[in-house]
């Protein structure tokens, strides 16, 4: 039986653990989890998940969740997506707690906020602020990725760049625009150019679209 990811494909977060699953050539299948419509504060989704939240994973009776703890469990499975090195895991987990404080928090806020809300309830001035901060967390990403192919410097694609890139491939506005960030911009080419990526939107369930 494969891995069962259960998330959805708004869900950014979930998207990290889809490409590293894709990455790690492991066989999973997608759960879908319909979020708007509360399924996750269901009691039979928090029976499985107490958070509430997307992703979880699920292979026989072994449940994660969080998804740099998932990312972390398939590096270490697989020995893929962590470095060669303890140097090098020790960055990778320094960009993937990084990124989980300052960019993806503030992206899929910002990404909610802007875009799923209905417009008349769009808060301004807090959109307005968290752009600031996801301009400052572009910034260091942009300058981390102007000397090196992987964001913690390993030879191949880690759980830093999943961890890191997986907002930054959605197309709803959030403050994000690729030509602002040239080294970004090819750093993304560059993930999307590895054999089985695919958007988030085509790689696993749910879609704005579905909802119109």
């Amino acid at each position: 039986m494969s891995i069962q990811l259960y998330c959805f494909g708004e869900s950014g977060h979930s998207y990290k653990v889809a490409l590293g699953l894709t990455f790690a050539g492991l066989d999973w299948t997608p759960v879908y989890v319909d979020f708007f419509h509360g399924e996750a504060r269901s009691e039979t989704f928090r029976a499985l998940n107490p958070m509430g939240e997307c992703p979880v994973y699920v292979d026989g009776d072994l449940v994660l969740t969080q998804s740099g703890v998932i990312l972390d469990y398939i590096a270490r499975q697989t020995g893929k997506l962590e470095g060669q090195t303890e140097a090098e895991r020790r960055e990778v987990l320094r960009w993937v707690l990084w990124d989980n404080h300052k960019m993806s928090a503030q992206a899929g806020t910002t990404r909610f906020l802007m875009n799923f809300l209905p417009e008349d309830k769009r808060p301004t001035e807090v959109i307005a602020f968290m752009q600031g901060r996801l301009k400052a967390a572009f910034t260091v990403l942009n300058d981390a990725l102007a000397e090196r192919t992987w964001l913690a410097g390993t030879e191949e694609i880690s759980a830093a760049d999943l961890s890191c890139c997986s907002y930054l491939f959605y197309p709803e506005p959030f403050g994000f625009d690729r030509t602002d960030w040239p080294h970004i911009d090819a750093w993304l080419d560059r993930i999307s150019a590895l054999p089985g990526w695919k958007h988030p939107y085509d790689m696993m369930p749910g879609n704005p679209s579905d909802r119109l």
